[in-house]
């Protein structure tokens, strides 16, 4: 028997915001984009929870504006971002979820859309060591600008998780998998324990239709 894996979606599964509007506003706040961009920003998220969203070619296009930034400078910023902001954003029964699985032995791991470099800084303040997000290619020590294929959505994430539980042996039927989103139905499939997080309208539909477990977390105080 293989181990149980303990999969957490990131946005609105273990933080109560998207970390991309959050980051965006940060960036806009240090000066790094204009308003422009922001709106343009808010306006994708808005988008992609209404389900009109091509999330792969906005990603590809977003992540275009990092070509030539040192991997180090992005990673440093999001290190403090976290810190400073991100850290606040933490629902504390995700929190207690975490560290159940971890005392249980389970194989933790962060599966999200967002950037590695956004999500690992949550990972490592969590304790969490497997960290399954888009990543961004590299060439001498800078970003090119270019996403690693596929982008870890929907079947993306399914091409990764796949990849890291065949290395690490994991037991899918006796492993859990958290996520608030209707896109993440393909991965709550995979796994004997799915749980619905803080759901979207339509995936708490689909968790009354087939009896999943729904969990709806208190916001983080101040």
């Amino acid at each position: 028997m293989g181990r149980i894996g303990a999969f957490f979606d990131m946005d609105k599964t273990l933080i109560d915001e998207n970390s991309g509007s959050l980051y965006m506003k940060r960036r806009y706040e240090q000066g790094e984009i204009g308003a422009l961009e922001l709106a343009k920003g808010l306006g994708a998220y808005l988008r992609y929870k209404a389900g009109v969203l091509d999330i792969v070619a906005w990603t590809q296009e977003m992540m275009r504006e990092f070509a030539g930034q040192r991997v180090a400078d992005v990673e440093g910023e999001a290190e403090a971002w976290m810190a400073e902001q991100l850290i606040a954003h933490v629902y504390p029964e995700a929190r207690e979820l975490v560290e159940y699985h971890q005392d249980e032995g389970h194989l933790v791991a962060i599966v999200s859309g967002s950037a590695t470099f956004v999500v690992a800084p949550l990972a490592r303040h969590l304790g969490i060591d497997h960290v399954l997000g888009t990543r961004l290619e590299e060439k001498e020590g800078r970003l090119t600008g270019a996403v690693v294929k596929p982008v870890c959505f929907e079947e993306g994430k399914i091409h990764w998780l796949s990849q890291l539980v065949e290395e690490q042996q994991v037991d899918l039927a006796r492993s859990y998998f958290y996520s608030d989103s209707i896109t993440d139905v393909p991965v709550l499939e995979l796994v004997g324990h799915p749980v619905v997080v803080n759901p979207d309208p339509r995936l708490y539909r689909e968790a009354a239709r087939r009896q999943w477990p729904v969990r709806l977390f208190e916001p983080p105080t101040a």
